[in-house]
């Protein structure tokens, strides 16, 4: 087999080149993705806010009594 050394010289120039730039966009995506995602949509609420789901804990029983209870008091003040 005969190989030309210029084709050689090319094609590596060519692979060198797409990676160089894969890893580029790769990391101008990483910069993109911080700066539109929201800094933590879970964190907890600050000021006069509350946060309204909580732990599952809360969700069978609370202090007012049963989940039927919690249920009746939400639909009368239509919260």
């Amino acid at each position: 087999m005969i190989f030309s050394y210029r084709k050689l010289v090319v094609r590596l120039r060519f692979i060198l080149l797409f990676m160089t730039l894969t890893v580029i966009l790769y990391q101008v995506m990483l910069v993109l993705t911080g700066w539109i995602e929201p800094v933590n949509k879970y964190r907890t609420p600050t000021g006069k806010s509350v946060k309204v789901f909580g732990q599952h804990e809360h969700a069978t029983v609370s202090d007012t009594g049963k989940m039927s209870d919690r249920l009746r008091l939400f639909y009368w003040y239509g919260e």
